[in-house]
């Protein structure tokens, strides 16, 4: 059978580059599973394939999406399943290469078998969101689920919220239906993957100096351009405090959001990204562990 060669390891430990290099050596495409590269409006923040990479080699999933369109894994999984199909008949490798754990555990093993949440549920949880903040949110997920508290982006209230509506409707841990209750869907190719690996102090050190070189490619003129584009859909939206599409609750927007309000300085919006990127950087780490894999 053909091969998807699944290029794993946390953000900003070389990733792109080696993707390149085995496409390359392939004569293949590269199928991004990144959920935020999707989005066209945010390739520096996002450090999405530039266009002389993408000049090198072709790239699918990359800028294809608006901010407000909404994505998410399972969509991904069929949308890649449709395109590999494709590929496959003229390619007997394709690389696969991105930080959504998620979506690549989507494509290689299926989807979970989560169930659907009632309306009265979702509003239940909706208004306890609003009246008590994202502190709450994050001490029920704690407590419903500390396995997943442990690998999701503990910042972003819709995936929390999708944890405590699963939890309610069933009783049980989000991350138990996840780990256990996926489909084992066939497969109609193979999967190789290729584990990318740092030391945890050079691996931070190349996280913080990428925020200064997206700083100065432009991060800036990009997340503001991006909030204002945002807010003419919306009619103001980002004057309040409100919650950003799912597209700028990415690390690298958020955090600039309160420094064009004037809230803290630049310097500050910096050391957050830093920091909020080590921490996805231990999250994906975390995750990849958790199914097996060595990042020693």
């Amino acid at each position: 059978m053909p091969t998807l060669v699944v290029i794993l390891g946390p953000t900003g430990v070389g990733k792109t580059e080696l993707s390149l290099r085995l496409a390359e050596e392939y004569g293949c495409p590269i199928v991004s599973a990144d959920s935020r590269q999707i989005y066209s409006d945010l390739p520096i923040g996002t450090a999405a394939p530039t266009m002389d990479e993408q000049a090198r080699v072709r790239h699918y999933f990359v800028g294809c999406k608006e901010l407000y369109e909404t994505y998410n894994a399972g969509q991904y999984a069929r949308d890649c399943r449709v395109l590999l199909s494709e590929l496959f008949q003229t390619h007997e490798r394709v690389v696969m290469v991105g930080g959504s754990m998620m979506y690549i555990d989507a494509v290689c093993n299926g989807l979970d078998d989560i169930p659907d949440v009632p309306a009265a549920i979702r509003q239940e949880v909706r208004k306890a969101y609003d009246q008590y903040g994202l502190e709450w949110l994050q001490t029920e997920v704690q407590h419903l689920d500390p396995a997943y508290w442990v690998e999701v982006d503990q910042h972003n209230p819709q995936r929390l919220m999708h944890c405590v509506e699963i939890c309610r409707v069933t009783g049980k841990p989000y991350s138990c239906l996840r780990k256990n209750g996926a489909t084992a869907t066939e497969r109609e190719f193979d999967v190789e993957y290729r584990v990318v690996a740092r030391p945890r102090e050079e691996l931070y050190q190349r996280i913080n100096q990428r925020v200064y070189q997206m700083i100065e490619a432009g991060l800036l003129d990009e997340a503001r351009a991006a909030l204002e584009k945002v807010e003419a859909m919306e009619n103001g939206m980002l004057k309040d405090d409100v919650e950003l599409p799912n597209s700028l609750n990415t690390v690298g927007y958020k955090e600039l959001l309160p420094f064009f309000r004037g809230e803290y300085t630049l310097e500050r919006a910096i050391e957050l990204i830093q920091q909020n990127s080590r921490h996805y950087a231990k999250r994906q780490m975390t995750w990849w562990r958790s199914k097996g894999f060595n990042f020693e």
